[in-house]
């Protein structure tokens, strides 16, 4: 898809689940089963959406996925499995790793920088070597030290190697990274998640990243249970959520395993899902 100048295509990482009850949080199950039915271990299924940007001869890559680092009772817990990954689906498009000059992780959950690295003689070291990877600063110090109720999202590996390779960007707050990639510090599912608005041509396109990891997490209330800050992430849907629409920016949902894209629309005090394709 095109904004201007700027190109961009989604590449999946793959499939995986989570529990059902732990992505809806204090939503029903009743109600939110009717959305995505769990399985037999009450997981629903999910995907790891990440973004391929490409503006003024620079490659981006917005999210790197899960990573093939997870062993294999992980493999198990989160249902991944052995089809086409990230590095596979990069390849389609005629990128291999030392093409991609700059690596955005909206934040150092597993399952959204795991390809930041990989292990290579036993020690990690990173997957795209001539990249920069942009976090928030706060964001790093927190994975560095998490608490009990997150530590669990956090693997070193994925992120520790990049200190030692000195390839961080590390921010403090909003930054356009290039001319048409802006990130957007939006806390709420921790203290220093960013989203990733495209912009050009007069378009736009927003990454909600786990502000809104799906289409059935559009409606408010709708908000995991993972999120360590819920009244800001309900601050910040009310925010974004309309604002998307009114501009009609295409939404990005970096877990929905059938619509990754979607257009929103408002409808009186609902906002309905108008699915799009991105080419």
């Amino acid at each position: 898809m095109r904004l201007g100048d700027l190109e961009f295509t989604i590449v999946s990482d793959g499939g995986f689940r989570l529990d059902g009850g732990a992505m809806f949080g204090v939503v029903p199950k009743p109600l939110w089963e009717k959305r995505i039915a769990p399985d037999e271990r009450n997981r629903i299924q999910l995907c790891m959406n990440c973004v391929l940007v490409r503006t003024g001869g620079i490659t981006i890559l917005v999210e790197t996925g899960a990573g093939d680092k997870l062993d294999a009772k992980r493999r198990d817990i989160y249902a991944i499995g052995e089809g086409p990954r990230l590095l596979d689906r990069l390849a389609a498009h005629g990128v291999k790793p030392d093409h991609v000059d700059i690596v955005i992780n909206t934040h150092l959950h597993f399952d959204h920088c795991g390809w930041n690295t990989r292990m290579v003689d036993g020690r990690g070291i990173p997957t795209f070597p001539n990249a920069r990877y942009v976090v928030q600063l706060g964001e790093l110090e927190h994975a560095k030290r998490p608490n009990e109720r997150d530590q669990a999202s956090y693997m070193s590996d994925n992120f520790l190697p990049i200190e030692a390779a000195g390839q961080w960007m590390l921010l403090e707050g909003d930054r356009e990274i290039v001319p048409g990639v802006e990130v957007i510090r939006v806390p709420g599912h921790n203290a220093d998640m960013q989203c990733v608005r495209l912009s050009g041509g007069g378009k736009s396109a927003f990454c909600f990243v786990d502000l809104v990891p799906t289409t059935a997490h559009v409606p408010f209330p709708w908000i995991m249970g993972y999120d360590l800050y819920p009244m800001q992430t309900l601050e910040n849907k009310k925010r974004w959520i309309p604002e998307i629409a009114r501009t009609e920016a295409l939404a990005i949902f970096t877990h929905d395993a059938n619509v990754p894209s979607a257009y929103l629309r408002q409808r009186g005090d609902q906002f309905e899902v108008e699915p799009a394709r991105v080419d």
